[in-house]
C-alpha cells in the first residue's frame, strides 16, 4: 500500500511538471485571437505614402508577431477613394489611408487637419528642414489637444484616428508659369478640398478630379494646374506635361490619417493596440525620410532645368494669405469642433 501511494504521487508530479511546462511555453502571442485586416488608401500604386503603407503593415506583424496581418491595398482596387470613408465607417474595410479634407464635408475639422492654406506654417520654419518642421507640428497635434479634438470626431462616424502622416510641403504644378495675380485668373486648377474654394477666391477654377486623371487633362489642356504631394514630380511625372512649381505661398506640410474602423480596433488586445499604434508612428518617421530623399530629386531636376520654379511675387503673396485667413473664417462656422482647431492653430502661430 506504501508503494502504491507512492506511485500515485509519482504520477501526479510528473502530471503537474508537463502543465507547468504547457503554461510556460504558451506564450501570449499564442493566446491573442489572431486577426486579419483589410486596409486601403486614397492613393495608387506609385504614390509615396501608398507604397510605404506596406511598412506599417509589416511593423504590425512583427510588433504582434504575426497575430495582426494587414492586407494594403491601392485606390481604386477594392473600392474608389471617395467611398473609403463610408466603407470603413461600415466595416467593409478595417481601415483607410488619405487626407482629413476628402471628409470635410461630413467633418469640416478634417480640412483643418489636411491643412488649409497658410496653417501648417511653422513659427521659424524657414531655418528648418522637412525633419523639423514635421516634427514641430507633430508636437503641436499631440501637445495642444489638437489630436483628442480628432479622436472625439472621428468617434462619432465609428472610427478611430490612429495617427498623421505627413505629405510634406504641396507642390502645385501648372502648365505656364504663374508668378502674378493675374496669371491665375480663370486657371482651371484641380485641389484637394476646401483647397478648391480658396482657388476660386483667388480668381481661379478649383476643380475636383481624381489624381490618376491629372497627367492626361494637363497634357490635352483639360487642367491648368494640379496639387499633389512630391510623388507628383517623382512618381507621377506631371512636370513632363505641367513643368512650373508654383513657390511662396506653399505649406510646410500637409498631413493625412490611418483610420480604423472602431469595432475592428477595440476588437484588439491591449497589447495589439500598442503594437498598431507603435507601428503607425513608425509609418511616421519613415515617411518623413522618404519624403526627404524625395525633395532631394526635386531638386536635382530643378538644377537640370526639368522643373521650374515658379515665385508668386509678394502683392500676390499678400492677396493670397488674405484669401486664406477669409477661408479660414468660413470654414470656423461650420461647427464647434473646426473653429476650436483653427483656434488652437492661430494660438500655436502666435496669430491674433
Amino acid at each position: 500500500m506504501k508503494f502504491k501511494n507512492s506511485w500515485v504521487l509519482v504520477v501526479m508530479v510528473m502530471v503537474a511538471f508537463m502543465f507547468g511546462i504547457t503554461a510556460v511555453d504558451t506564450t501570449p502571442a499564442e493566446a491573442a485571437k489572431k486577426v486579419r485586416w483589410k486596409i486601403q488608401s486614397a492613393y495608387p500604386r506609385g504614390d509615396v505614402s501608398m507604397e510605404l503603407l506596406k511598412t506599417f503593415a509589416k511593423e504590425v506583424k512583427e510588433k504582434t508577431k504575426g497575430t495582426v496581418t494587414i492586407q494594403v491595398f491601392a485606390d481604386p482596387e477594392l473600392v474608389p477613394g471617395e467611398q473609403l470613408f463610408e466603407a470603413t465607417k461600415k466595416g467593409t474595410l478595417d481601415g483607410l489611408h488619405a487626407l482629413g479634407a476628402m471628409w470635410g464635408g461630413i467633418l469640416p475639422i478634417g480640412e483643418v487637419e489636411f491643412g488649409l492654406p497658410y496653417a501648417w506654417k511653422v513659427p521659424g520654419g524657414e531655418k528648418m528642414n522637412v525633419v523639423q518642421t514635421a516634427a514641430a507640428i507633430r508636437k503641436f497635434y499631440y501637445e495642444s489637444g489638437f489630436v483628442k479634438l480628432l479622436r472625439e470626431q472621428y468617434a462619432t462616424q465609428g472610427l478611430y484616428w490612429l495617427d498623421m502622416h505627413t505629405y510634406g510641403p504641396i507642390f502645385t504644378l501648372a502648365t505656364k508659369p504663374i508668378e502674378k495675380c493675374a496669371d491665375l485668373k480663370g486657371k482651371k486648377m484641380r485641389m484637394e478640398g476646401s483647397w478648391n474654394d480658396y482657388y476660386n477666391l483667388l480668381g481661379a477654377r478649383g476643380v475636383n478630379l481624381p489624381g490618376m486623371e491629372a497627367y492626361m487633362a494637363l497634357k490635352l489642356g483639360t487642367l491648368d494646374g494640379s496639387q499633389w504631394d512630391v510623388s507628383a514630380i517623382t512618381a507621377l511625372k506631371w512636370h513632363e506635361v505641367a513643368p512650373y512649381w508654383l513657390r511662396g505661398t506653399d505649406p510646410d506640410h500637409c498631413f493625412g490619417h490611418i483610420l480604423l474602423n472602431k469595432k475592428s480596433f477595440e476588437a484588439l488586445d491591449d497589447a495589439q493596440k500598442k503594437a498598431v499604434t507603435e507601428a503607425a508612428e513608425v509609418y511616421w518617421h519613415e515617411l518623413i525620410k522618404l519624403h526627404e530623399e524625395e525633395l532631394g530629386k526635386v531638386e536635382k531636376l530643378v538644377a537640370a532645368g526639368k522643373v521650374k520654379k515658379s515665385q508668386i511675387d509678394p502683392a500676390c503673396q499678400k492677396f493670397h494669405e488674405e484669401k486664406a485667413l477669409q477661408l479660414w473664417a468660413e470654414i470656423a462656422k461650420r461647427d464647434a469642433a473646426a473653429a476650436k482647431s483653427i483656434e488652437l492653430i492661430k494660438a500655436w502661430r502666435g496669430m491674433k
